[in-house]
């Protein structure tokens, strides 16, 4: 089955000023306080989650492994009056790729558990080394804590409409027994109460908890650390978050 970040124009189905004017809100409240002119995004993918950094008058640059979606982030820039620096990149292989430092350095999509917890953790120390002493380090992430011990197996979103066609999206959990998971996703497009397309999708993450996660941000000595929901306006981090974000500072 393919995976969704093949199809850019199907991700970004999604997409909507709203959504975009919740993405900026959420930057400025990570940000606030924090000096950050430069922001690389390891796993920017089409932009959804970064572009409205541009907004805020953060210089941004961004790296995924789908050209595809690096190729449709550029566009989107492009629309923005913007030009940005996009890299093919393993987020494992950061080094390789960008040689500068910056003010800060994220993973956004939930995108850290699509390696296995060991290689995660090599992850964020390739992220540390482009962070500028004092700088910042973020993440977000399903609450994979949650779904462990929920063991929810679907997950709704409400219905949505692009010109004349109603947009259903659903995903199904599968818990795999050596502890991964496969994320099936269905959309179903309707029009006059008749489905007229249908697409399917399937991503394999291997969950990761979050005190995994903050051990090695403090081995790594890092400081300052802030967890939220995702967005970040809505509050702080509960043990029934679905999706929260972690800033922390870089010692200076």
């Amino acid at each position: 089955m393919p995976s969704l970040y093949d199809r850019a124009e199907i991700y970004d189905l999604l997409e909507n000023e709203r959504r975009y004017e919740i993405a900026k809100r959420n930057w400025e409240v990570l940000l606030a306080g924090k000096n950050v002119r430069t922001l690389l995004d390891v796993s920017i993918g089409s932009g959804s989650v970064t572009l409205p950094l541009l907004d805020l008058g953060v210089r941004l640059s961004g790296s995924d492994l789908s050209e595809a979606m690096l190729e449709r982030c550029r566009r989107k820039a492009a629309e923005r009056g913007c030009e940005i620096d996009l890299r093919v990149s393993d987020f494992r292989e950061l080094e390789q790729n960008f040689s500068g430092r910056f003010d800060c350095v994220a993973s956004t999509g939930n995108s850290l558990p699509y390696v296995e917890n060991d290689q995660v953790l090599g992850v964020l120390e390739q992220m540390d080394a482009l962070v500028s002493p004092g700088g910042w380090l973020c993440f977000d992430l399903r609450n994979w804590d949650k779904i462990l011990r929920t063991r929810q197996r679907f997950y709704t979103y409400p219905p949505f409409f692009r010109d004349d066609i109603r947009i259903n999206l659903v995903q199904a959990w599968d818990y795999c027994p050596d502890g991964s998971m496969d994320f099936n996703l269905l959309y179903t497009f309707e029009r006059d109460n008749r489905i007229v397309q249908r697409e399917e999708f399937r991503e394999h993450y291997h969950p990761i908890s979050q005190k995994l996660l903050l051990d090695k941000l403090s081995v790594m000595g890092y400081q300052k650390v802030e967890l939220y929901q995702n967005p970040a306006q809505a509050g702080a981090f509960t043990e029934d978050t679905d999706w929260y974000c972690v800033i922390a500072q870089k010692p200076g």
